[in-house]
């Protein structure tokens, strides 16, 4: 990417913020100066956007007060966790190093969407495994594997790969817990992931988020969720070593015994299982009838 780019990315900010609005002269004066001085302009890898330390500080502050004020921009909340990430990214691609199924991840770089992943094939599988579990989640939940955001402020091809992984696996946490993705579930699977894997994106999403909660739903995430993910979460495997594509015919149950997980307390859903299930057998019975 260009210097243009990584400007216009840390602009993307300031106009999303009406408080930036009023500094947005001078900040972008003193952007255009400060590029000059300190930015590389090599892009490591494709989508990569170069940024110094002024503007990294910017685009984190930016991107923490747009993810809190709405969550559901999913493009502040990435650029927080890769801003944020630290060297926390790096004992992370540590950690797999240090275990034959991490490594594998590292050499191999598999990605997680409906391209890459036979969706129709994984309905075909017995109930129980890991891959029948995945897809009838994702039914029940109304959800796709499509809708993560590409890493950008990474500089480190491999962390940021790291980091990719991270997020295009976070929906494997909530289908092997047994969560949906309403607000006081996804705050249970961040304080799981900060116990886990130590990102703090996770740990300022898990002390913000519940100020979102009515007092009741605060109180059960405290009193109910929170213990477990903390317990379960610290206690686990690191799930950023988890070749999940590798262990679609699995048995989900043996899965977590293997990797020290169980069930959090039971989840309030939208859809019922049995029709996300019904979904998922007429997916694979259309696809064995062509």
């Amino acid at each position: 990417m260009s210097h243009r780019a990584a400007q216009n990315a840390v602009k993307l900010v300031l106009k999303a913020s009406p408080r930036a609005q009023i500094c947005k002269p001078s900040l972008a004066v003193t952007l255009v100066s400060q590029q000059s001085r300190f930015m590389s302009s090599k892009s490591n890898y494709e989508g990569h956007i170069p940024l110094n330390r002024f503007e990294t500080a910017l685009l984190t502050l930016g991107s923490a007060y747009m993810a809190l004020t709405n969550p559901r921009r999913g493009d502040m909340v990435a650029a927080l966790g890769e801003t944020t990430a630290g060297p926390t990214v790096s004992w992370l691609r540590d950690r797999m190093l240090a275990s034959a199924e991490g490594r594998k991840i590292l050499k191999e770089r598999p990605r997680v969407n409906s391209t890459t992943v036979d969706m129709d094939a994984l309905a075909r599988l017995p109930d129980g495994s890991l891959g029948k579990a995945y897809v009838t989640w994702l039914e029940r939940c109304g959800v796709t594997p499509d809708t993560r955001e590409p890493v950008h402020y990474i500089d480190d091809p491999e962390l940021a790969y790291v980091m990719q992984r991270y997020r295009e696996c976070h929906d494997f946490y909530h289908c092997i817990c047994n969560l949906p993705v309403n607000v006081e579930s996804e705050l249970a699977v961040k304080y799981f992931e900060f116990a886990n894997l130590g990102l703090p994106m996770t740990g300022l999403a898990a002390l913000f988020g519940p100020l979102r909660l009515t007092p009741q739903k605060r109180a059960r995430l405290f009193s109910e969720y929170v213990p477990w993910a903390l317990k379960c979460g610290g206690t686990a495997r690191s799930l950023i070593t988890v070749y999940w594509e590798e262990r679609w015919e699995q048995n989900v149950d043996d899965i977590k015994k293997e990797l020290g997980l169980w069930d959090p307390p039971e989840a309030r859903w939208s859809k019922p299982l049995s029709e996300a299930k019904l979904a998922a057998e007429k997916r694979a019975q259309k696809q064995k009838g062509e």
